[in-house]
């Protein structure tokens, strides 16, 4: 595995995921994680809600296979391909509480990190059956600090600016967006890399369920807003690898994050 501040090599997994088949979709991420591995990944990054879709009206029992069948699953997945995987579940806490959860995993044997989505999406009836989240983690990881994100949260610059202030050089967002937003899609996931120095990978989905047809085009983008690489609309491993003295570069050349002044905003 990389050091802190050198280069990252990261494989995002475009791929259709099929509502409510877990076992379909866990192999279908079985095959992605071995690719990547194969091509020397270090972090590999699945859709959001990658192993059940939106089908929310069975989102307790999504969130037990998560816990008992999705998770240790991936959790070996990543031990044997000594990878870290980055993907949302549905995941449940004490209280029965439902979350859309980024799920980060290493290939060694500590608890699972996760980052709850704050931001619902009301026209996927996500603020029906879930929670939203309540904390903004960045995680220190040997490579680098990481936070994550979730699709939706695309669309709101405070939470990637709190990320940036908190000194995460990098944040991983698992998506499922739709087609006819695929341009929304593209200028947000730079915006949020130029405005605050950091690199954005971005996996987003592709195919169609229930009714809506999803815009794949998932993106690795550098702190100067630079994209490295993006897919296209059909299923495929987008490879690509960073170095994180970028974000220094970036935020030495032009430093926006110490100009601001919130006192008069």
């Amino acid at each position: 595995m990389t050091q802190r501040n050198q280069s990252l090599r990261i494989a995002l997994a475009q791929f259709d995921v099929k509502s409510g088949k877990t076992a379909q979709n866990l192999a279908t991420a079985t095959e992605y994680l071995a690719l990547a591995a194969g091509q020397g990944a270090h972090l590999v990054v699945l859709p959001e809600l990658w192993s059940s879709g939106y089908d929310l009206e069975h989102c307790r029992i999504h969130a037990q296979a998560s816990q008992y069948e999705v998770l240790p699953a991936l959790s070996k997945l990543a031990r044997r391909h000594r990878i870290y995987v980055v993907g949302s579940v549905l995941k449940a806490n004490a209280s029965r509480e439902v979350f859309n959860s980024a799920v980060l995993l290493g290939p060694g044997t500590g608890a699972v990190r996760a980052y709850h989505k704050i931001h619902l999406f009301g026209p996927m009836r996500e603020d029906r059956f879930l929670t939203p989240g309540r904390t903004t983690p960045i995680f220190q990881m040997p490579f680098g600090p990481i936070a994550l994100a979730i699709c939706y949260d695309l669309r709101f610059p405070e939470l990637f600016r709190k990320y940036a202030l908190g000194g995460a050089q990098l944040v991983v967002v698992c998506a499922q967006w739709p087609a006819p937003r695929l341009e929304h899609w593209r200028t947000l996931v730079r915006a949020r890399a130029i405005e605050n120095q950091f690199f954005v990978v971005a996996c987003n989905r592709m195919g169609s369920s229930q009714g809506t047809r999803f815009a794949g085009h998932s993106m690795i983008v550098d702190p100067w807003g630079n994209v490295l690489r993006e897919g296209g609309s059909r299923a495929g491993l987008i490879t690509e690898d960073i170095d994180f003295q970028a974000v220094n570069e970036a935020r030495s050349r032009i430093p926006a994050l110490r100009d601001r002044r919130p006192a008069v905003y």
